[in-house]
C-alpha cells in the first residue's frame, strides 16, 4: 500500500511539473507577440495555495499602474475605515449645531445609495454652522493632467463634497440653452459662437461657455465645478431650504463630538472598483487620513498604510494619489500580487469578487473576457498608452490564481495589447 501511494504521489508530482513546464513554454512564446515586443510589459501569476509563482515576466520592474492604484486605496479603506462611511462630525452648542466634513463623497452623489446626511441636516432644529476642517490639499493631485479639468473623471477633491463635485448640463432639441443641475449654475452659463458643441468651463472659476444648441439629438454633459467652502454652503442652503452659515474659527468649548454615518462602505468600494470612479478613490484616502489624524491629507493616509501595513511588499511603490490619475505612481507586478494576497486574506472571496469587475458581466470588464461563467475578477487601469489588469483568475480545474498584468508605452491603441492579454489569461484558465 505504501509503495502504491509513493507511485501515486510521484505521478501527481510529474503531472504537476509537466503542466508547469508546458505553461511556461506557451507563455514564453506568447510574450514574443509584436504587441509586447513594442511595449514595456510585466506579468506575474501566482498560486496562493501552493505559494508558488507560476510565471514571471519582468515582475520586478516598475510600471505606471493607472487605476490599478485603486487596489492600494481599497486596501487602505479596508484597514482603516469601518463597515459604514463616516459622513460628518458635529457638536451641539446651545441652539447651534456645528458640523464639519470627513471627506465622505456620498452626499447627494447620484452614483451611490442615498446618504443619511440630507435627512439629518434637514430635520435638525438647531441653527446650522459649517466649520471647514483642516484641508490643505490642492484640488488636483500631483501629476494629474491639468487640461483634464473639464472632464467628468477629473473632479476636484474637497473636504465635504456635494453632488459629486460636478454639474450636469442637458441639451434638448429645440432649446438653444442647456438646463443645469444644480440649477444655480445656469447663472454662470455664457453663450459663445466660437465654442465647440460641448460645454467648456473656465479654468479658474465656475463660468461655463457653450455654443447655442441647434442639434436634433439631445445630450448630457458632466462638468466638474470649482470647489470652495462658500459654494458648498450655498448649494447646501439651496438643497435644505434653510440657513447655513460658515464658521471661520472653531469654538473652543465644543464637547461631545458625535459622528453621523452615511452609507455602507462596500457600496462605495463597489462603485470605486467596478466603475473605476476616481472621485471616490481620492475621497477614500482623505477619509482614511481623517480617521488617523486631524487633517484630511492624502500623504498622511499613504504614509500610514505604507509604513504600518505594506512595509513588507517586495518593492516599495511610489504611491501619490488615490485614483491612479497621476503618472508619478509606480509599482511592480509582484508587489501588486502581494497586495492582492493581503486583500484576499482579509476579505471572503464571495464578497471580494462581488466588488471587483468580473469578465463579461460587470463594471469595466463587462465587455471583456466573456465566458459562460466569469473567470476574471480584476481591476482595470488605463491611461493613454498604458493598460493594466490585476486581480484573480479562476481556472477550469477549480484553482484561484492571483495575477498582475501591466503594459506601458505601447505606441498605438490598447486593442492589440488587450487581445494578447486575453489569449494569455484564457489559456491559463483552460489549461492550469
Amino acid at each position: 500500500m505504501k509503495h502504491l501511494l509513493t507511485i501515486l504521489f510521484s505521478s501527481l508530482f510529474l503531472i504537476s511539473c509537466s503542466t508547469s513546464k508546458k505553461l511556461n513554454r506557451q507563455l514564453n512564446q506568447q510574450f514574443k507577440a509584436e504587441a509586447f515586443e513594442q511595449s514595456f510589459t510585466g506579468f506575474m501569476v501566482y498560486d496562493p495555495v501552493k505559494k508558488k509563482t507560476l510565471y514571471d515576466f519582468n515582475s520586478q520592474k516598475y510600471f505606471t499602474p493607472a487605476s490599478n492604484i485603486k487596489l492600494l486605496t481599497f486596501y487602505a479603506g479596508l484597514k482603516v475605515l469601518e463597515d459604514s462611511i463616516p459622513a460628518l462630525n458635529y457638536a451641539v452648542k446651545n441652539d447651534s449645531l456645528v458640523f464639519w466634513g470627513t471627506g465622505d463623497p456620498s452626499f447627494l452623489y447620484s452614483e451611490l445609495p442615498k446618504s443619511k446626511v440630507l435627512s439629518f441636516l434637514k430635520n435638525r432644529k438647531e441653527n446650522l454652522y459649517y466649520l471647514p476642517p483642516v484641508f490643505t490639499e490642492e484640488h488636483f493631485g500631483p501629476g494629474w493632467a491639468w487640461d483634464d479639468y473639464n472632464s467628468y473623471y477629473s473632479v476636484e477633491r474637497s473636504a465635504f463634497p456635494i453632488y459629486g463635485n460636478y454639474a450636469v448640463f442637458e441639451f434638448f432639441p429645440g432649446e438653444s440653452n442647456p438646463v443645469s443641475f444644480p440649477e444655480i449654475f445656469e447663472r454662470n452659463l455664457i453663450p459663445v459662437q466660437e465654442n465647440s458643441d460641448r460645454i467648456r468651463r473656465s479654468l479658474e472659476k465656475n463660468t461655463f461657455f457653450y455654443k447655442p444648441f441647434t442639434g436634433t439629438k439631445g445630450f448630457t454633459q458632466i462638468v466638474p465645478f470649482k470647489s470652495s467652502d462658500e459654494l458648498f454652503v450655498e448649494l447646501l442652503r439651496d438643497t435644505l431650504e434653510k440657513s447655513v452659515e460658515i464658521l471661520k474659527i472653531k469654538p473652543e468649548d465644543l464637547s461631545e463630538i458625535k459622528t453621523v454615518y452615511s452609507i455602507a462602505s462596500d457600496s462605495l468600494y463597489k462603485q470605486m472598483l467596478q466603475q473605476s470612479d476616481n472621485f471616490l478613490a481620492e475621497q477614500t484616502l482623505l477619509m482614511v487620513a481623517g480617521k488617523i489624524s486631524d487633517s484630511l491629507k492624502t500623504d498622511i493616509a499613504i504614509s500610514h498604510i505604507l509604513e504600518q501595513h505594506l512595509n513588507d511588499l517586495p518593492d516599495k511603490p511610489n504611491w501619490v494619489d488615490g485614483s491612479g490619475l497621476s503618472r508619478y505612481n509606480l509599482i511592480t507586478p509582484r508587489s501588486m500580487v502581494f497586495l492582492l494576497q493581503k486583500i484576499a486574506n482579509m476579505t471572503p472571496s464571495q464578497r471580494l469578487f462581488s466588488l471587483l469587475p468580473s469578465g463579461g458581466r460587470s463594471g469595466t470588464l463587462k465587455n471583456a473576457y466573456p465566458a459562460q461563467e466569469p473567470y476574471i475578477f480584476a481591476k482595470t487601469g488605463t491611461l493613454r498608452y498604458n493598460h493594466a489588469l490585476s486581480g484573480f483568475l479562476k481556472t477550469k480545474s477549480g484553482k484561484v490564481l492571483i495575477f498582475s498584468f501591466i503594459n506601458n508605452n505601447y505606441p498605438d491603441s490598447s486593442e492589440e495589447i488587450k487581445k494578447q492579454m486575453e489569449i494569455i489569461l484564457k489559456g491559463i484558465h483552460e489549461n492550469y
